[in-house]
């Protein structure tokens, strides 16, 4: 009698847990109790019957073994995925990813940044866990190009999603872009610190034909090539080379376009300040030819003190064009004419170092020959007085 209740009981209870498996759909959440961790596989019991979590159910990335997902005793959230032999067979990556996807979403939609931490390093790229796989690709890690990635694994980074798509289940993360951000928010920081006037120094960036770029906090400011010295550049190679500290002025600011305008020579004292203390109207001075033009030569009397002597200051005799006479590097004397040290202009010229050179025609000396030939006077003697008139 008590052996045929037993079987009776024990097939209540295999019919009981039948029912309750036939109730439990494929896509149905439940929770269940962990009660073995294997290397494979996770055995959970779910309202009192028997499931399974194979290994590639645990997580949406690899997983070497159970027990570093989960632990005996804990209590999962999990999706039925299919029955087996009576056994329900479930996954936590599911669930994980269906609870991950809603906050994605919300965070790519908002823009947000949020910290990962990296788990793995793969060819072209770093993966996260997130409940869903994220990559962050080779290009979107860092504005500079990363030989090894491998040190990234284990490590926190701040980022932002720039593509995803639930259905193929695609997340693309950029840690790049956050770090651009961060810059463009410094930058706009900056640049509206900035005060127009202020001397500051900053970093040689890069040379161009026009000017060169200098970093001045985490912003760029262009010193144009009229703005790097008091004298004359040519190249700005010349005169900076990257890296180089140097001190600007800050001549503009536009918020609105970051762009800055800067100036070295402003920077400096010039030489201009004090060009009447050293130099004065009708000294004559030693100089440097450093330019020729249709209208006479610009000469350098004093570091970066440029004068000009006109076309019809070179010399006595009518001059075309200066570089019939003169050439670029020629040392000349020069007398000081005019200093308009607000305009900054010296007149200079050379013929007023210069005696004049007289040429006297051949009719003048005939004229004063003497039809004798043995007068008594000299020819000096006889034209002495005329040559005084015509030096005159």
């Amino acid at each position: 009698m008590t052996e045929n209740m037993n079987q009776e009981n024990l097939t209540q209870e295999i019919e009981n847990q039948e029912n309750v498996v036939a109730e439990l759909k494929v896509g149905d959440t439940v929770s269940g109790e962990v009660t073995k961790v294997s290397e494979k596989m996770v055995t959970v019991y779910v309202e009192g019957l028997k499931g399974i979590i194979p290994i590639s159910e645990l997580s949406s990335l690899h997983v070497e073994k159970a027990e570093d997902i989960v632990k005996e005793g804990e209590v999962l959230t999990l999706k039925v995925i299919k029955h087996e032999d009576g056994d329900l067979v479930l996954s936590k990556k599911a669930v994980d990813a269906e609870a991950a996807w809603k906050e994605l979403v919300a965070k790519f939609e908002s823009g947000e940044v949020f910290d990962v931490l990296v788990r793995d390093s793969v060819n072209g790229g770093l993966v996260v866990d997130l409940g869903v796989r994220g990559f962050i690709p080779a290009s979107l890690v860092e504005k500079h190009f990363v030989d090894d990635f491998q040190d990234y694994v284990g490590k926190e980074l701040a980022v932002k999603i720039v593509e995803l798509d639930a259905e193929n289940n695609r997340l693309i993360l950029s840690h790049r872009a956050v770090i651009e951000m961060e810059l463009a928010k410094q930058k706009a920081d900056t640049v509206s610190s900035l005060q127009e006037g202020a001397i500051v120094e900053g970093t040689v960036q890069r040379l161009a034909d026009f000017g060169v770029f200098v970093d001045i906090g985490g912003v760029d400011g262009l010193v144009h090539i009229s703005q790097l010295a008091h004298d004359r550049v040519e190249n700005p190679a010349d005169v900076v080379e990257e890296g180089q500290t140097v001190k600007v002025k800050i001549l503009s600011v536009n918020p609105e376009t970051n762009r800055i305008s800067l100036s070295m020579k402003d920077a400096q004292p010039s030489p201009w300040e004090t060009v009447d203390e050293t130099i004065h109207v009708g000294d004559e001075l030693t100089g440097t030819v450093k330019r020729l033009v249709a209208f006479g030569a610009f000469v350098e009397i004093a570091p970066h003190i440029e004068g000009l002597v006109h076309v019809s200051q070179i010399a006595h005799k009518h001059v075309k064009n200066p570089n019939e006479v003169l050439s670029v590097g020629q040392e000349v004397k020069v007398k000081v004419l005019e200093i308009n040290k607000e305009e900054r202009r010296i007149s200079l010229s050379i013929k007023a170092t210069q005696e004049e050179e007289v040429e006297v025609k051949q009719e003048e000396i005939n004229k004063y020959q003497p039809k004798e030939e043995n007068s008594g006077f000299n020819l000096g003697e006889l034209l002495g007085d005329k040559l005084k008139n015509l030096r005159k």
